[in-house]
């Protein structure tokens, strides 16, 4: 990858603004890409938002850090000299070469279209018990004072687009009342595949590669909401409005899907775990170790980068640190990241 890219931060889309988590705005350095002058703890709490034709993203960080896994651990078939290669762009945001440990965020985009507030994953949530996932165990923070700072309490929100099911993209689906787990955003619609809702179901007939660490996901994320009447399932693709389409896009989980944003000239993808890094953007042919199906998961990420390189679309994967989103050309058989998002880094 050209080490220039990394400078060269913003892409054509529009940099709204941004609150620091303790109130004061930075300014314009977050325009040109240039490091911020705030703690760790404001970059990670940070709200930021960008426009997309009719469409606002803000961006609404609850975690930004290591995670625990190696670039082999988590990355079993990337070569180890493909992270060295690339180390002037992947660190300090992505990836620490003195500890090969990776760096992932979790993280909400708020849409704001067509009248209509939606929240696209809702992270790992508080004092879940995950005892196979203790990264994401009992957490604590105020990711619904964040979600303030950008404008939007739990009664305001209209959609939960929940593009699978996994315990760090549904967590903040419920929160605890009393000793019940409750819909945390009462007045929502939750959009959920059929096959991604089926495969989770500890009453289907199948065993997922991944059930342990997804313990009590379905108990305290998914069944309080279904029981209130709030879970739209869907199959094949559907439509959020004019501007915004959900699409299938199995492998990760046999239900991962994508939502593709179309408003007017521009357009966006939103990947949820396709990817996990953005190494897979230039190097889509291997995958994380949480693929389903490994075969799909590759096969899905490349039809999907092939549709965002075709039309000059954003790529929000829902995991990246840094400036958390870029856009991407062909470059022969695979791809390559032109320019970052306008968000400063997390």
């Amino acid at each position: 990858m050209d080490s220039e890219i990394h400078s060269r931060s913003l892409s054509r889309r529009g940099f709204v603004g941004m609150t620091a988590g303790i109130g004061a705005a930075v300014g314009t350095a977050g325009l040109f890409g240039s490091r911020l002058p705030a703690s760790a703890a404001e970059r990670r709490t940070r709200v930021q938002t960008i426009e997309l034709g009719k469409v606002t993203i803000t961006r609404v960080v609850e975690f930004s850090g290591p995670v625990g896994l190696t670039s082999r651990q988590f990355f079993p078939d990337s070569a180890p000299e493909l992270w060295r290669g690339n180390e002037n762009w992947l660190s300090p945001d992505f990836w620490n070469p003195s500890t090969d440990m990776v760096s992932s965020a979790l993280q909400t985009w708020v849409l704001r279209s067509e009248g209509k507030t939606i929240l696209i994953d809702t992270g790992a949530g508080n004092d879940k018990y995950r005892p196979y996932a203790k990264q994401w165990q009992y957490m604590d923070t105020d990711y619904l004072r964040r979600l303030a700072r950008a404008g939007v309490g739990p009664q305001d929100v209209d959609i939960v687009v929940n593009t699978h099911l996994h315990n760090d993209h549904v967590g903040w689906n419920t929160q605890r009342e009393d000793r019940d787990w409750v819909p945390t955003f009462p007045n929502a619609t939750y959009v959920i595949p059929k096959v991604e809702f089926d495969f989770w179901n500890p009453l289907g007939p199948v065993r997922p590669k991944y059930w342990q660490g997804n313990q009590n996901v379905w108990e305290d994320s998914v069944l309080p909401v279904q029981n209130a009447g709030l879970v739209k399932l869907w199959e094949d693709s559907h439509t959020l409005d004019g501007s915004l389409k959900l699409h299938l896009a199995p492998g990760h989980t046999p239900g991962s899907s994508v939502l593709r944003l179309e408003s007017g000239k521009e357009k966006a993808l939103f990947t949820g775990d396709l990817l996990h890094t953005p190494l897979q953007l230039e190097h889509p042919e291997f995958n994380s170790c949480f693929e389903e199906d490994e075969k799909k998961a590759l096969a899905t990420r490349r039809r999907e980068l092939e549709w965002a390189a075709d039309n000059k679309a954003l790529v929000l994967p829902a995991h990246l640190p840094g400036h958390g989103a870029a856009e991407v050309e062909r470059n022969g058989s695979s791809f390559r990241i032109t320019s970052w998002a306008g968000f400063s880094r997390s």
